[in-house]
């Protein structure tokens, strides 16, 4: 039987927890078969980000033509795109119908707090805005997105509402930032508001959870499920893999989570 293909196009993290490696972690636990296109290399651990390099437009390019011209990919997502140049290449590949659904997490802060993204990324995240099936900021990425507060979970809704009204098909506003025994994230899809709740766990190991939960998205996408149905799928799983990492001590900063917790188990 051949497998689903999904392609993420985002940084490489050397620390293995966020980035193209989770990505491709998550497309495996769910049985998809993940492509790649690199957009930069990071020198990171658990402790921070001590360099970017980002690469060269061509051969980022280069990476997703190839990709796209011989695998049928069924869901792209993009994760770190680092410049507005590279945001704009996403743009106009996707007008040019390269992407059957498009599932994009605006990466634009790490969690130990490097930025990884230029300052004028803005605009060109609005004009991609209508090719995006589902976008999925976190509270500072809507805050950045929209240059409004977002605090709570009715600025949540209205933010999920705008970006749709922006163009967006779905918008999932991510609300694990805000305090409480719950991480509630919030789904627009241009017609009805809908809640996803977790319990929060009590653990530093959640680096790359962001990269996580997008990449599980697109899986489930990629698998046939409808968006609510794949955010529900993703919430499960991140929780699972978080979960999975509680006792481990990888680096002295925030670790990675389990990828592979619930292999067999969420995926089915």
């Amino acid at each position: 039987m051949t497998p689903r293909v999904a392609l993420t196009i985002a940084g490489s993290d050397s620390g293995g927890g966020a980035g193209i490696q989770a990505d491709l972690r998550t497309f495996s636990a769910f049985g998809v078969f993940g492509t790649s296109a690199i957009t930069a290399i990071t020198a990171q651990n658990t402790v921070g980000v001590q360099h970017v390099k980002m690469l060269d437009l061509e051969i980022i390019r280069a990476q997703i033509i190839s990709v796209t011209g011989d695998f049928n990919v069924q869901c792209v997502k993009t994760g770190m795109l680092g410049t507005s140049a590279v945001v704009d290449l996403i743009r106009m590949l996707a007008n040019d119908r390269l992407f059957p659904l498009l599932v994009v997490d605006p990466v634009m802060i790490a969690t130990t707090g490097a930025h990884l993204l230029s300052e004028d990324a803005r605009d060109s995240y609005l004009r991609l805005l209508p090719f995006v099936d589902v976008i999925t900021p976190n509270l500072f990425e809507a805050e950045y997105l929209l240059q409004t507060e977002v605090v709570n979970l009715r600025d949540m809704e209205d933010a999920a509402r705008q970006l749709c009204d922006l163009g967006a098909r779905s918008a999932l506003v991510k609300g694990g930032h805000l305090d409480g025994d719950f991480a509630t994230d919030v789904l627009y899809d241009g017609t009805s508001i809908r809640h996803f709740q977790q319990p929060k766990i009590d653990t530093r190991n959640v680096h790359g959870t962001g990269c996580t939960l997008s990449a599980a998205i697109t899986a489930s996408l990629t698998r046939g499920e409808n968006t609510g149905g794949a955010v529900e799928r993703a919430k499960r799983y991140v929780s699972s893999c978080i979960a999975g990492a509680v006792e481990w001590k990888l680096g002295s900063g925030p670790g990675p989570v389990d990828h592979l917790a619930s292999f067999g188990r969420d995926t089915d």
